[in-house]
């Protein structure tokens, strides 16, 4: 049987893992009477909830041509869309020969395509362009696909990859073609144009064993599992291995005590693996992403892809507010460290290292949803945790003058906010670089920004442009240092002491600014229970309780107090809001926000301390 290895690899939200599915489906990999949940290559809970891929997952098809011909296993390697994940997708891009690229008929080429495409077409990957979801009303196919060549030909893409095969086709209904006007069909000609356009895996099969490991996994019974494509000889089970270093050095010794090829979204063990095959070993307890797994008689490592370096870090910190430990049952600085040693082992663009406490860790990678989706799962296994404000990580250039990242941020607003948009954008110091109508009363806006800039705009953005602007963003490079940006404008309300809320003291508290907390939530001193609508911070007291005597109010009714619902907010609206002088208490239950020192005295000294 041959064999293909493609990525499919597309920006967030164009329909990948939807076409996966298809794929599946056309190929006969699941039964027609089979129930598959939608997305099935989404196999997260925050992946289904937020409808991105974190993961990049391998699978495999077996298609058989109609009219009988040679059946050919094609290994399908669905990529994240998002930049923050990026750290896998430049792995994954070394285990294939081929990638299809997805763009939407509508939004065309976005950042995120650029990102991708350009690690595709820098190791010299073929690609075929797929044109989906032609059914939408709004397509504009042939802008779209100058807009595809436009990229390739700014990302010095080869006379060979310019000339990129086409299909256009509807994911979700499950058809493509050559015809941009074909309304129905099937997968079949994607199928014929993966075989003939991507070629099969050109390995030594006859020479030593070795394998690169893109990935890692764990298994509460096998342990480690490593992920990757052999890239010479065969192995077979219990066969020794070792494993070695990106310098070449032996790490470890061992046994392959467990092969695994994938058969659609299953691992299934076998007995041997050759050259060009996608598969899973265990038996290694030290290997991880990166290394060279190979034959004893090997001792050269196979070159890795180098991964981007991190561009922002926030702090976790063991949770010492008076309600820590209440509703987590993960506690200790210990835990907490062997969680996120865990975490920085699997996944190769996140960096932990311990501070002198030992009571908090620096946890640096490539983007706040990146951290994000890390905090919030730890929190579901029922961690409690302090987190600080992102900081990014500055750098020095070869003058010795600071530098710092930068990003691509492209955004689509309707026109009429486009103004608002560019004086924010401003403000944080970013460049506009390109500015155009695209369609539909929407403006298309390009900005070269700092990411410091960018911390805490998101939610912002949503209500200046009433949640109908898309914002994309993506890391360019370290630049020059911009210069004070100006941080958020209000103060905030805190709690003076301890107690439940009361609503009789929150009624008040309205007139002062925006309420984060409502009647009965229970308070510490030092909490931040609102946004004061003054540029000062002000401590106010939140538990008063009417005074209960036995005269009636006039007009024989008590003053009825009408509360406005409290603003709550998510994981990173909380983290992104959050001043350096403040932290966001995370637990299973409860997301609070506080300030770093608990007690007003010590406020004063650290404040007098930054000032001085």
């Amino acid at each position: 049987m041959s064999l293909r290895n493609i990525a499919i690899i597309a920006h967030v939200d164009h329909g990948k893992t939807t076409l996966v599915d298809q794929l599946f489906r056309q190929s006969g990999t699941f039964r027609d009477n089979q129930r598959v949940e939608e997305r099935a290559m989404d196999s997260n809970d925050l992946e289904k909830e937020r409808g991105i891929t974190i993961l990049a997952k391998p699978t495999s098809v077996e298609w058989a041509p109609p009219g009988g011909g040679e059946p050919v296993r094609i290994n399908i390697v669905d990529t994240p869309g998002h930049a923050d994940f990026g750290g896998e997708v430049e792995r994954i891009l070394s285990m294939v020969d081929g990638v299809i690229l997805l763009v939407d008929s509508s939004e065309g080429a976005m950042p995120q395509t650029k990102f991708v495409t350009g690690k595709a077409l820098k190791l010299g990957l073929k690609p075929i362009v797929v044109v989906n979801k032609i059914d939408r009303s709004d397509s504009r196919v042939q802008e779209v696909l100058d807009e595809v060549f436009d990229l390739f030909v700014s990302l010095d893409a080869t006379d060979e990859q310019l000339d990129f095969p086409v299909l256009y086709a509807s994911g979700r209904n499950g058809y493509a073609s050559d015809n941009p006007d074909a309304r129905e069909g099937t997968l079949i000609p994607l199928f014929e144009k993966i075989v003939s356009h991507v070629p099969a895996p050109n390995l030594d099969v006859d020479a030593p064993f070795s394998f690169l490991v893109t990935l890692l996994d764990r298994d509460n019974f096998l342990g480690r599992i490593l992920t990757g494509r052999v890239q010479s000889g065969t192995v077979k089970l219990n066969q020794p291995i070792h494993a070695l270093d990106m310098a070449g050095n032996v790490i470890e010794t061992g046994r392959a005590s467990k092969i695994m090829t994938f058969q659609g979204l299953e691992r299934v063990p076998t007995e041997e693996a050759k050259a060009g095959d996608i598969i899973s070993l265990a038996g290694l307890t030290v290997a991880t992403v990166s290394n060279t797994i190979a034959d004893p008689s090997v001792t050269e490592a196979i070159q890795a892809q180098p991964i981007d370096p991190p561009t922002l870090s926030m702090r976790f910190a063991v949770n010492d507010s008076p309600l820590a430990g209440r509703e987590g049952s993960k506690v200790t600085s210990r835990m907490i460290r062997d969680r996120l040693e865990r975490e920085a082992e699997s996944n190769v663009a996140i960096k932990v290292t311990e501070s002198e406490d030992r009571d908090s860790f620096e946890v640096a990678g490539r983007g706040e949803l990146q951290l994000g989706v890390l905090i919030e799962t730890m929190r579901r296994e029922g961690f409690e945790l302090g987190i600080s404000r992102p900081r990014v990580l500055f750098g020095t250039d070869e003058n010795g003058a600071k530098t710092e990242p930068y990003e691509t941020v492209v955004i689509d607003v309707d026109d009429e906010f486009s103004g608002t948009v560019v004086d924010k954008m401003n403000q944080r110091k970013a460049e506009m670089t390109d500015m155009r109508p695209s369609g539909g009363g929407k403006t298309r806006i390009t900005f070269s920004a700092p990411s410091r800039g960018l911390i805490g705009y998101h939610g912002e953005f949503l209500s200046d442009t009433r949640g109908t602007g898309i914002m994309n963003r993506l890391f360019e490079r370290y630049g020059p240092f911009k210069g004070q940006i100006e941080g958020r404008k209000n103060g905030v309300l805190i709690s003076n002491g301890a107690g439940e809320a009361q609503g009789y003291a929150l009624g008040p508290l309205e007139d002062r600014g925006i309420l984060f907390v409502g009647h009965g939530e229970t308070l510490y001193e030092g909490m931040i229970i609102g946004e004061n609508a003054k540029t000062d911070d002000l401590e106010v007291n939140p538990m008063k309780a009417k005074q209960l005597t036995n005269f009636r109010a006039s007009g024989g009714k008590d003053d009825a107090i009408r509360l406005t619902p409290p603003k709550k907010m998510t994981l990173e609206q909380a983290i992104a809001y959050i001043d350096d002088d403040e932290m966001v208490e995370v637990t299973p239950k409860n997301i609070r926000l506080r300030k770093r020192h608990l007690d007003p005295h010590e406020r004063k000294r650290a404040s007098r301390a930054k000032a001085a």
